[in-house]
């Protein structure tokens, strides 16, 4: 029995991984910032939560990759495209 594997799925199946090793990684490095500030603040109400700004602006980075690979199917979207002109009347 030969051992083959389709390209696409194997490509699509790396991104995947790939993503969630990112969101495993903002993850942990959030929780390690936020504690950080949480046993360096003082008294915590007077003290300014600086790690909302890598919470956010690496969270978009999060949600745009999460969209490019589970959402966002490019071929699949340019083979709609190339039928919408195909089937297009001039």
């Amino acid at each position: 029995m030969e051992n083959s594997r389709d390209e696409k799925l194997w490509k699509k199946a790396g991104e995947r991984v790939a993503f969630k090793k990112h969101l495993t990684t903002y993850v942990l490095v959030n929780i390690f910032l936020w504690l950080l500030w949480y046993f360096t603040s003082d008294g915590h109400q007077n003290t300014f939560a600086w790690p909302i700004f890598t919470t956010v602006g690496w969270g978009i980075g999060i949600v745009a990759h999460y969209f490019k690979t589970y959402v966002n199917d490019e071929e699949e979207t340019i083979q709609k495209e190339y039928n919408k002109l195909k089937t297009k009347k001039r």
